[in-house]
């Protein structure tokens, strides 16, 4: 029938009305801004980046490692990097973002910078109530207004905050218990040479010791024997050399001694 569907609508329309003065199941609106219904824990609008500690500026989880800025669609993130360290809320150095702005005039709330971070440092803000008269500046929102505590991420999404803070206290246990092996490891690499070092004489000592002494009886033979090769030997006697003890008889004595004396006749005899 012509009309039936707009029939039915206007019936469904009548007995809400007619039921929202008797049950406040009936009541199908809220008088807005003065009553405010709470929103759904999986709702989100804008980004906004979550800090430890009492102090935003110490405790943001963002290191400016400009991956959401890379991945971002719309390329909303504008950021630039720290020159320097400051210590974080627990005392560690860190870099940190200088300058951090997000403009929510082009952000599509897609949700990649937050899948992309590494860090659990920005997350989707369910806030709304963004109008402003300043179309350019109002709605480029620097790090001093996004960041937002641990404890309003808890508020607003207190399932998903809560998985983030358990997976971050297991990674923080890791990261602590694989820093204590390595200083581990380091002392016990330092000591190594150390303590061989100590042992090498300990051990060398007794086995040199036994070797030089002359109770041994090979070292006796080794300690004798040079000692009879460099004794000069004695000279053996060669006859007419004077070695035997005699003078050498010369040739001229031995003539001598063969022929006769010669007489001369005009000498007169004794």
């Amino acid at each position: 029938m012509l009309g039936e569907g707009i029939l039915k609508g206007l019936a469904e329309t009548a007995r809400n009305f007619a039921g929202s003065f008797v049950s406040k199941e009936r009541m199908t609106t809220v008088e807005y801004p003065e009553v405010r219904l709470p929103l759904p824990e999986a709702s989100r609008n804008f980004p906004f980046l979550v800090y430890d500690g009492n102090d935003w500026e110490k405790g943001l989880r963002c290191v400016a490692c400009q991956i959401c800025e890379k991945e971002c669609p719309p390329k909303c993130i504008y950021i630039e990097k720290s020159k320097d360290k400051k210590p974080d809320y627990v005392g560690k150095p860190q870099i940190y973002p200088a300058k951090f702005d997000i403009d929510i005039s082009v952000c599509m709330s897609c949700q990649i910078c937050v899948e992309v971070c590494p860090f659990e440092a920005i997350k989707m803000n369910t806030e709304f109530e963004l109008a402003t008269t300043d179309r350019f500046g109002g709605l480029l929102l620097d790090r001093h207004e996004l960041a937002k505590s641990n404890e309003y991420y808890h508020t607003i999404h207190p399932t998903e905050a809560t998985e983030v803070d358990a997976r971050l206290a297991a990674e923080k246990v890791k990261v602590e218990a694989k820093a204590k092996a390595a200083t581990q490891a380091a002392a016990t690499k330092a000591a190594e040479p150390a303590s061989a070092a100590a042992a090498v004489p300990a051990v060398a000592k007794p086995a040199v010791a036994p070797v030089t002494q002359a109770s041994s009886p090979k070292a006796a033979e080794v300690n004798a024997a040079p000692v009879a090769a460099t004794t000069p030997a004695a000279p053996k006697p060669v006859a007419g050399t004077g070695t035997d003890g005699a003078a050498p008889i010369t040739e001229a004595e031995k003539k001598t001694t063969s022929e006769p004396a010669k007489t001369t006749e005009g000498e007169p005899k004794a």
